[in-house]
């Protein structure tokens, strides 16, 4: 046993505690399995997240049928010991209906109401709309959203050196949100960024 986890198995009658599976990248929750101790052992040997079968009745390494392993990058227990967090890297679908996660999710990179804002401005793109501001944007092409993150930045960089928080942050969104616009216009997203910046992230950090 991992000297650094202690779980209590004693709080079940089966000896098994549930283990929740998330995505150590998109921190989407992928599965829900349940680990006894010999099943904890060998996820913390092989690397590979394992698990008891109530089904089964057996030791199960995800993925050993489908090869769509969890690659383990740490487990956790919570506040009462009795629950294990396992972030993991996926090789493929988790469910094995064959979607990303048992809740039949894309298991994508979520940023909140940024998402939200990106998925917005697709549809304003793809169902264009003779009232949708961002819409008439698009029809004008890439060279006058261009043309609007640069006014926009200029005002920000003009607000920065002002005293006036609030006009500050708003032209600051005005800027971000022609941002995302522009990313899209050209065929790219914020998770594209996200890349990039991971990559040279990596490659300063080795």
């Amino acid at each position: 046993m991992n000297n650094k986890l202690q779980p209590d198995f004693s709080k079940s009658r089966d000896a098994l505690l549930p283990a929740i599976v998330q995505d150590v990248q998109t921190k989407n929750v992928l599965m829900l399995g349940y680990m006894n101790e010999v099943a904890l052992q060998k996820t913390l040997e092989t690397k590979q997240v394992t698990f008891f079968s109530r089904s089964k009745q057996r030791l199960w390494t995800k993925g050993e049928e489908s090869g769509n392993y969890l690659q383990l990058v740490s487990i956790e227990l919570d506040c009462d010991n009795d629950t294990f967090l396992v972030q993991v890297h996926p090789q493929g679908p988790t469910c094995h209906k064959g979607t990303d996660t048992c809740w039949a999710n894309d298991n994508k990179p979520n940023f909140g109401f940024f998402s939200k804002l990106e998925k917005i401005i697709s549809d304003r793109k793809n169902k264009p709309s003779s009232e949708s501001y961002v819409a008439s944007l698009f029809e004008k092409g890439i060279n006058k959203i261009a043309q609007k993150v640069g006014e926009e930045a200029v005002e920000v960089v003009i607000e920065a050196k002002d005293n006036n928080d609030d006009l500050f942050l708003n032209e600051a969104s005005d800027l971000l949100f022609h941002y995302l616009i522009l990313l899209q216009a050209k065929g790219y997203n914020l998770t594209s960024i996200e890349e990039v910046l991971k990559s040279r992230h990596q490659q300063k950090s080795e």
